[in-house]
């Protein structure tokens, strides 16, 4: 009897455990495989990565695809909103639900990253379809932009094709039409022919758009947004086409996917060793200790302290520390001199030689 109601108080718990959950709506911090805790850079970045994978043209044969795909986007839609992300924390997606906050017909895939530079459904737009220009844009980073990844909003005032009163002339095109001259007579020619189609206008709109700066870019790569670009009346627009360039930085220099900078040190310094510490683009610091003569222009290196590799993130590439010595400016007494040269005990064998050619 006992067992039997035990029985009974572990069923009923599972059931109100399961019902709470159906009441409280999805886990949208699961379908983003991101934690309660993750940053809004973390949210958009998983967002981003999804997005990719989940879109409906690229799992074609995934009858769920376009479910899968909807609640990705209402996750983000509420986790990447402050106000929306505390009252889904505090009582679920029913509270949203009930507030209006939810099913807004936001929809982040085309008005938070365009297309993400890249077309899902193959080669359906036909080839004589004429299309507006590509817009051509350069984008300055940082290197600590680039070092730790991070997003950047872009305004972009965009001429939208509006249907207005009237009709005009569109889709105009040459066609061969026969002209009877007579009995037995005939002439073949070309005539434009015309549509008409309702009269559009075109009015600027402004939209933000946010570009992913991933770890690792490098000059010149490109994120695509596609249909960004300039109108065309009777066809698609262009793409616009974001190039990343970097910002000049004050200490590092970045070759590839190493790093190369420069300390000044004392003459002391060089002579008895020291220990330092270099904050890195992200704010950690990298640890340098000598214990022997540091010379001017010697180099020593850190591997693993470069940039991360953009196709693989895990692979950092090399630090190179190149040093410079500063030398004492004031004048040393006459003992002084004999004293160092009693410490150093070096000859005065100055070499000569032809230092262009490496020797």
């Amino acid at each position: 009897m006992h067992i039997s109601k035990w029985l009974f108080f572990v069923v009923l718990n599972l059931f109100i455990s399961s019902l709470t959950l159906v009441l409280a709506g999805r886990d949208f911090y699961k379908i983003l495989g991101v934690s309660k805790s993750a940053s809004l850079h973390e949210i958009k970045k998983a967002y981003r990565k999804l997005a990719k994978e989940l879109h409906p043209d690229k799992n074609k044969d995934d009858p769920d695809a376009s479910v899968k795909f909807q609640d990705l986007g209402a996750a983000y839609e509420v986790l990447s909103d402050e106000e929306k992300r505390k009252k889904y924390d505090r009582c679920g997606e029913d509270c949203l639900q009930k507030d209006g906050m939810m099913d807004s017909g936001f929809d982040p895939f085309a008005s938070f990253f365009g297309d993400f530079g890249f077309h899902f459904g193959g080669n359906e737009q036909q080839n004589e379809t004429p299309r507006g220009a590509n817009i051509v844009m350069d984008v300055w980073v940082t290197l600590e932009d680039l070092y730790s990844g991070t997003f950047v909003e872009i305004t972009r005032n965009k001429p939208v094709i509006k249907q207005t009163k009237g009709t005009r002339k569109c889709n105009c095109r040459q066609e061969m039409i026969t002209r009877n001259l007579g009995p037995g007579r005939f002439q073949m020619m070309q005539q434009t022919v015309c549509d008409e189609c309702p009269n559009v206008k075109l009015v600027n709109e402004e939209r933000v758009l946010e570009m992913e700066v991933e770890l690792g870019m490098i000059d010149g790569q490109e994120t695509r947004f596609i249909a960004e670009g300039e109108p065309h009346l009777d066809g698609d627009p262009g793409d616009l086409i974001l190039k990343v360039k970097t910002q000049p930085h004050s200490v590092f220099e970045r070759k590839g996917d190493d790093l190369y900078t420069n300390i000044t040190i004392t003459l002391q310094d060089a002579l008895v060793g020291f220990t330092l510490e270099l904050p890195h683009l992200d704010g950690h610091m990298v640890s340098i200790t000598r214990d022997k003569v540091t010379w001017p222009g010697a180099r020593i290196r850190k591997k693993g302290e470069g940039m991360p590799n953009f196709e693989d993130n895990n692979l950092h590439g090399t630090l190179y520390i190149t040093f410079d010595v500063e030398f004492p400016k004031q004048e040393f007494s006459e003992q002084e001199k004999e004293e160092i040269k009693r410490l150093l005990n070096q000859s005065s064998n100055n070499k000569v030689y032809n230092g262009l050619r490496g020797y």
